[in-house]
C-alpha cells in the first residue's frame, strides 16, 4: 500500500474538513483536521493581511504538531471603504458580530456610496515544520447590493452580487458557488499542483503515514 502524507488542516470545521477532502481524493494524503488532535492553543489571527493570516495559522499548527499544515484566511474587500472590512471580515461588527450584523454594519457604511464594487478574496498556506510555506490564492470580484438576497451561503453572501450569473453569492447552489468563488478558485489553483505540492512536503519532512 502507497504512503500517505498526512496533512492537518488547521481548523475545527467539518464542512471544510470533508470538501478539502473530497477535492483531494485520489491523492496520497490522508488529511485531518484539529478535531482528531486534541487541544491546541488559539492562533490569534492578527495579520494585516491574508496572506499574513493563512501562513501564521499554517506554520503555527505545524510547529506545534510536527505535521505539515493547511489553512486559509479570507474576506471581503470593498473599494468604497478603502479595503474594508478586509481582513476584519469576519468580526466587522465585533469580536462576537454575527453575520447578520456583519451585513447590517456594511450596508451602513455602504449609505450613499455610488462606487459599489468588491472583491473576495481567499489564501490558502501550505507549510511544514521548519516554517517554508507555498501560497495559493483566489479573487473574485462582485458588487454590493442595496439589501440582502438568496438564503445559501454564509457571511456577506446575501450581498455580495456576481455579475456573470447575475445572482449573489447566497442565491447560487453550493455546485455553482464552488465554481466561481474566491475560495473555490484557490482550491482549483492547489489541486492543480498538488503533486508538486505533495513533493515539496516530502522534501521537507520524512514523515509518512501508512
Amino acid at each position: 500500500m502507497k504512503n500517505k502524507t498526512r496533512l492537518v488542516l488547521a481548523t475545527r470545521n467539518k464542512a471544510k474538513t470533508t470538501e478539502l477532502q473530497d477535492l483531494l481524493k485520489g491523492f496520497p494524503v490522508d488529511i485531518i483536521n484539529l478535531d482528531r488532535l486534541g487541544p491546541l492553543p488559539e492562533i490569534e489571527e492578527d495579520g494585516e493581511t491574508f496572506e499574513e493570516n493563512a501562513y501564521k495559522k499554517a506554520y503555527f499548527t505545524a510547529r506545534i504538531l510536527g505535521l505539515p499544515a493547511l489553512a486559509d484566511d479570507s474576506g471581503l474587500i470593498v473599494y468604497a471603504l478603502n479595503g474594508a472590512p478586509g481582513v476584519h471580515s469576519s468580526r466587522y461588527a465585533g469580536d462576537s458580530a454575527s453575520d447578520e450584523e456583519n451585513v447590517a454594519k456594511l450596508l451602513s457604511e455602504m449609505e450613499g456610496k455610488e462606487d459599489r464594487s468588491a472583491s473576495f478574496k481567499c489564501v490558502i498556506a501550505v507549510a511544514v515544520p521548519s516554517g517554508p510555506a507555498l501560497i495559493y490564492g483566489g479573487t473574485c470580484n462582485g458588487v454590493i447590493t442595496r439589501s440582502p438576497l438568496g438564503r445559501n451561503g454564509f457571511g456577506y453572501d446575501p450581498v455580495f452580487y456576481y455579475p456573470p450569473l447575475k445572482k449573489t453569492f447566497a442565491q447560487l447552489s453550493t455546485e455553482e458557488k464552488a465554481l466561481v468563488s474566491h475560495r473555490g478558485l484557490a482550491l482549483a489553483e492547489l489541486k492543480n499542483e498538488f503533486d508538486k505540492v505533495l513533493t515539496w512536503i516530502q522534501q521537507h519532512t520524512d514523515r509518512t503515514y501508512m
